[in-house]
């Protein structure tokens, strides 16, 4: 079967912009996987990395849920978060989650695991399998920490330490075997570059035959890429030697395009509130990028 019909989509990022791409990539991908960051350190998923020296587990969890089984109960569940107690503030999801990890030792199995009682429709992997420290270079100084790096003005640059942190074999496959590269939406240096900043994913990207496409967001994020155009999203990734083949840009969201070298698809991606991207949208403008 050619990539057309059924292409091998691979998603790289963080929570909320990959899980939306994920939703768009099952309508029309044959075979779907997600390399997720593992580098929050805020919420329930700092809290757990503090008290079990795991890694952040809510961006896997937010994957997973959308790639669930429509309608599936446990995938609802695994949203809630409890709201009284020693608990309060964790996402079930993030529980089940570190339990698995700690039952099987194993990050990757655990996760699989995971999407095998959601009935996932593809696979999320993390972008390491080891606790990473977000790091970046900003207006300022040294800034360490996701949260803190959010926060930050005029990012420069990101990486992670260690700085030799390793990709699980399996990403690195799937990268290499993909039809179609999706880098994004979601916030540029805590998300995106927290992912795809890994060094042997970041090869593996360089390196793979598929089509790689910049998914942009719909407008700057305060204060983390205030000031951001389209183009300036584009030489951010090439700076941390992430290429991308095309563009999907929304220009009725507010985000400028500037100069940006790779060619720019123009289509509209948002919901009808024009607040976030519409997964029915998305899937159509990634599958006419590859038909």
């Amino acid at each position: 079967m050619s990539a057309m019909d059924a292409p091998r989509v691979v998603a790289i990022g963080g929570g909320h912009g990959t899980a939306v791409t994920l939703r768009a990539a099952r309508c029309y991908a044959g075979q779907v996987t997600a390399i997720v960051s593992v580098a929050d350190d805020g919420g329930s998923s700092g809290r757990l990395r503090e008290l079990l020296d795991v890694v952040a587990l809510g961006d896997m969890r937010k994957c997973l849920v959308a790639l669930a089984e429509d309608g599936a109960p446990l995938a609802k569940a695994f949203e809630r978060r409890f709201e009284e107690g020693e608990l309060a503030g964790h996402a079930l999801g993030n529980l089940v989650l570190a339990g698995l990890v700690g039952a099987t030792g194993d990050l990757v199995l655990a996760v699989d695991e995971a999407a095998r009682l959601l009935g996932a429709c593809g696979r999320v992997l993390p972008a390491t399998t080891e606790p990473v420290v977000l790091k970046a270079d900003a207006v300022g100084g040294e800034v360490a920490g996701q949260v803190a790096v959010s926060q930050a003005i005029q990012i420069r640059s990101v990486s992670l330490v260690p700085g030799d942190a390793g990709a699980p074999p399996a990403a690195v496959e799937a990268i290499m075997e993909a039809d179609q590269v999706v880098i994004g939406p979601g916030s540029l240096y805590t998300s995106v570059l927290a992912a795809a900043a890994v060094p042997e994913l970041a090869q593996a990207i360089a390196s793979t035959a598929a089509q790689r496409v910049l998914v942009c967001n719909l407008r700057p994020q305060v204060p983390e890429t205030d000031g951001y155009d389209v183009g300036r999203h584009v030489s951010a990734l090439a700076l941390h030697k992430i290429p991308v083949d095309r563009v999907l840009w929304d220009s009725t969201a507010g985000m400028g395009l500037g100069v940006c070298g790779p060619p720019v698809s123009d289509a509209r991606l948002t919901d009808p509130a024009g607040r976030v991207h519409d997964p029915g949208r998305l899937a159509e403008a990634l599958s006419g990028l590859l038909g």
